[in-house]
């Protein structure tokens, strides 16, 4: 690994463990949820779980640049800036159910030098960084091999949501066509095709803390990602992820254009 890349890479991964052990001693604990202009709810978890990150980045990358869903941008002066979603999947969070991670990317203009996504409720850590593979738990991983629709896992995490973006005639006809379709999403989704455990992950009404980290860890797991329209990073507002073998078959049942990041 080259220098900068082997940081970054090692950066990501233990910053995503930390902000998800500070989430999780709050999980399963009845926190209360309260609710954002949005309306999108937030927990006293989320936010501890930035703070510890942003403490963190501050001791180790003082001169980084942050941009965290819960507190904002922090400008700074190196050209890189750290992108983290403390809680990914907050309202699965306060269901109890493990699916939530703690995202963390790491990125310079429009390139993604770095990602991690840490589950802590299942004990998995997921981490890439550009040209030195995708890793699960220590392990190189990949996508799976599969190449034939009817054999195949589909994910998304909410099919009203893709109703509402007017998505939902190329999920119902991807989902037809799939061996199996669940809405297995949020970050879980993008880790079940960078493990090959699933084959595609659609989603959408997306933010950069949502997508980013993932971009290194499909693409070095082998896999494409993209938005209905091809382009790549950023602002992929949208995201079809696919595990390479069925991308022109999945983006032309979702009526997406082509191309791949």
């Amino acid at each position: 690994m080259s220098g900068d890349s082997a940081l970054l890479l090692q950066a990501a991964g233990e910053l995503a463990r930390l902000m998800g052990a500070a989430a999780l001693r709050h999980y399963r604990t009845g926190i209360a949820v309260e609710r954002k202009g949005d309306g999108s709810p937030v927990t006293l978890a989320d936010r501890e779980a930035e703070r510890v990150a942003r403490d963190w980045l501050a001791a180790r990358f003082p001169r980084d640049a942050i941009l965290g869903e819960e507190f904002g941008p922090q400008p700074g002066r190196s050209g890189r800036t750290w992108l983290l979603d403390p809680i990914d999947g907050t309202k699965t969070f306060v269901r109890g159910v493990p699916l939530w991670g703690s995202l963390v990317a790491a990125v310079e203009g429009d390139t993604v030098l770095a990602g991690a996504a840490a589950y802590p409720a299942l004990g998995e850590l997921l981490s890439a960084a550009a040209g030195e593979g995708c890793w699960h738990d220590g392990a190189r991983c990949r996508v799976s091999d599969v190449a034939r629709l009817e054999e195949a896992t589909v994910l998304t995490s909410d099919i009203e949501r893709l109703t509402a973006n007017d998505r939902r005639r190329g999920w119902d006809a991807l989902a037809a066509g799939a061996g199996m379709s669940r809405t297995w999403g949020d970050c879980w989704g993008y880790c079940l095709v960078a493990t090959g455990r699933a084959e595609v992950m659609v989603d959408v009404g997306l933010n950069p803390w949502d997508v980013a980290c993932f971009v290194p860890i499909v693409e070095e797991a082998g896999g494409t990602i993209a938005d209905f329209s091809g382009r790549p990073y950023p602002p992929l507002r949208d995201a079809i992820v696919v595990n390479g073998a069925l991308t022109a078959e999945v983006r032309s049942l979702l009526g997406a254009s082509g191309g791949s990041a």
